[in-house]
């Protein structure tokens, strides 16, 4: 069984913080394991780096990091280094320098370029994310958003391969529970804080606002440090809202099994977990089409993505919805079908094998 490092600059699989990236990390371990490898946590260190003050620093224990790894490799290498997300705000500069001194493969899941953060506090970054990017022999891609400035700089022997976000059906049993009649049953996940997460909210509020006359309640799952700000959004409209904090799994499954539809503007969301776990318990989705949301929503299958930032938009596909229920119905049983089959764990894995084992020389 082939050996693979494995390693998440952005944030590690033990990080207190719950997160999609913490889940993601978690999964494509799993992934590997069921797909025939044997992955093993390389480093914790984490590069993540909001203004760019700190990429220098992060460099250097990266590098000190990388050869503490050689070392410790060297008379026993992995088959094959396996970093999971790289960009200019969390560059990798421990895979590449460790495959090449092992004479390793390097392979990048869900690598962004940004061409535009070449100058400007996160310059450092930038190079190290390109350097990372440009040493691949294989980049899974998993936001479609992020194929284009791929394909542009890609260097002649790399590989570029899909690979869909996808999520594990064991973690979701199906518990059960019925949506009971009454007032349209909206839910929001997501975490509370300042940037693209709160102005998610402030269109959804906008949203809410346009909704008119008909009924809804909305459940909302998520804390974080921007909580007062979201409860103030949220206010006016009483107590239709429950704010039920921070959910643990077996929580969130049952309010994703209640609720009618999940609707979140998604505001700059990579492709979005939420979105796809509520699929997997039935639940349709509203979502903002941003990055790679239409990866893991079927536009008029599984649900309706609609213009990014657009709340009028948005408030008119759940209205539409709302309004229909035999086709919600139909978009219940699709999603379901959609996220625990097209997106679930052994389609990954079957992904994985096939684009992995091409570079270590075995059949897929």
């Amino acid at each position: 069984m082939s050996r693979v490092a494995f390693y998440a600059p952005l944030k590690a699989i033990d990080h207190p913080v719950p997160s999609g990236e913490r889940t993601m990390a978690r999964l494509l371990l799993l992934a590997l394991a069921v797909a025939g490898f044997a992955p093993e946590v390389a480093s914790t260190l984490r590069t993540r780096d909001p203004d760019g003050s700190r990429h220098p620093a992060l460099r250097a224990a990266s590098l000190a990091e990388a050869e503490r790894l050689i070392a410790a490799y060297r008379a026993d290498p992995p088959a094959l280094w396996f970093t999971y997300h790289v960009y200019y705000k969390a560059p990798d500069w421990i895979g590449p320098a460790v495959s090449r001194a092992l004479g390793i493969p390097y392979v990048v899941a869900e690598g962004s370029r940004a061409p535009r953060r070449a100058s400007g506090p996160h310059a450092l970054g930038h190079v190290g994310a390109e350097a990372a990017l440009d040493a691949a022999d294989l980049i899974l891609v998993m936001n479609r958003r992020d194929r284009p400035a791929l394909e542009a700089a890609r260097p002649g022997p790399q590989v570029l391969a899909d690979l869909p976000p996808f999520l594990d059906p064991t973690e979701w049993p199906l518990a059960g529970a019925e949506r009971t009649p009454g007032p349209l049953r909206l839910l929001a996940v997501a975490m509370m804080r300042e940037g693209d997460k709160l102005a998610s909210y402030r269109l959804l509020a906008e949203a809410l606002m346009q909704l008119g006359n008909r009924p809804w309640t909305l459940d909302v799952a998520g804390d974080g440090p921007a909580a007062d700000e979201v409860a103030a959004l949220l206010a006016p409209f009483g107590d239709r809202v429950r704010r039920h904090g921070a959910v643990d799994a077996t929580g969130l499954s049952a309010l994703y099994g209640a609720a009618d539809l999940l609707v979140w503007p998604a505001v700059n969301e990579a492709y979005g977990m939420a979105l796809l776990e509520a699929q997997a318990h039935g639940c349709p989705v509203a979502a903002g089409g941003y990055g790679g949301v239409a990866d893991v929503v079927q536009d008029g299958v599984t649900g309706r993505v609609t213009p990014p930032g657009d709340a009028a938009a948005l408030a008119a596909a759940i209205n539409d919805l709302a309004a229909a229920p035999d086709r919600l119905a139909a978009m219940r049983i699709a999603a379901l079908a959609f996220a625990r089959t097209e997106r679930g764990l052994d389609g990954a894995a079957a992904r994985l094998r096939a684009a992995l084992a091409p570079l270590l020389g075995e059949r897929a």
